[in-house]
């Protein structure tokens, strides 16, 4: 009975309030989708790509090939995995959700990073990249953690929002050079003693929203490979490419 009265009002929504579009915000068939001109603005990234970093390559190499700067100087996180290249339909999605507090953006990004997520690593934990508590509370939500939760709802591995913590505020990375982002976040994320525990031994998926110098990233790693992670991988929705601005 009760579903005979809600799925009128179900269809009435939907013909008041149809899906819009996530990249622009046109009528779209259902939620999540993009329109045809946003949907030719994203670029999707995944294999052929760098054995190291996940940097994709413009043509297959052998198994196992790397790129430059990684057969010079090896990262220390287990590559990082992005769903699409940073660009302008990319990057409004990121500052629609992270500025705009359209939070349902987070489960679009999800289902889009969610193919890439290694379900073949043993004991599994998805954490987001932390904000500092007063940025939380200005914010209200941290974005990466809504991303994070998402991907959990969508592969089943098990999520912890609190794992990582940044110890200490940090100025905006934005418009500071790769060395300048590093000497900012130096430092400032930590795994707290009495979680130590959790991560141990675990691979880490690391979830953020843009990777763009690998700044927070690599501190981030830092902390977690410190606190014991048998490896930490960099998942997130969109990556500023080498050659890219």
């Amino acid at each position: 009975m009760l579903r005979r009265l809600i799925e009128p009002l179900a269809r009435m929504a939907a013909y008041a309030l149809p899906p819009r579009c996530a990249g622009c915000g046109v009528p779209v068939a259902a939620d999540h989708r993009f329109c045809a001109d946003c949907w030719r603005g994203l670029r999707f990234l995944g294999p052929p790509w760098c054995a190291a970093c996940h940097v994709p390559f413009d043509h297959d190499r052998c198994e196992g090939a790397v790129c430059a700067p990684c057969a010079a100087k090896p990262p220390r996180h287990a590559g990082v995995r992005a769903a699409v290249a940073y660009g302008p339909v990319a990057g409004r999605l990121a500052v629609r959700l992270k500025h705009g507090g359209r939070i349902a953006l987070a489960g679009t990004m999800a289902r889009a990073m969610a193919r890439l997520v290694p379900m073949d690593a043993p004991n599994a934990l998805l954490v987001p990249v932390p904000l500092h508590r007063a940025r939380l509370w200005r914010r209200g939500f941290n974005q990466a953690a809504l991303i994070a939760d998402a991907l959990a709802r969508a592969t089943g591995l098990s999520h912890d929002p609190l794992l990582l913590e940044r110890r200490r505020p940090t100025r905006l990375l934005r418009g500071l050079g790769r060395r300048a982002r590093a000497r900012t976040v130096q430092g400032a994320f930590l795994v707290p003693a009495e979680r130590r525990m959790r991560v141990r031994g675990r691979a880490i998926l690391l979830v953020d929203d843009v990777y763009t110098t690998g700044a927070t990233a690599a501190a981030c790693t830092r902390a977690l490979l410190a606190a014991g992670a048998a490896s930490v991988t960099i998942l997130c929705w969109a990556r500023v490419l080498p050659d890219e601005p």
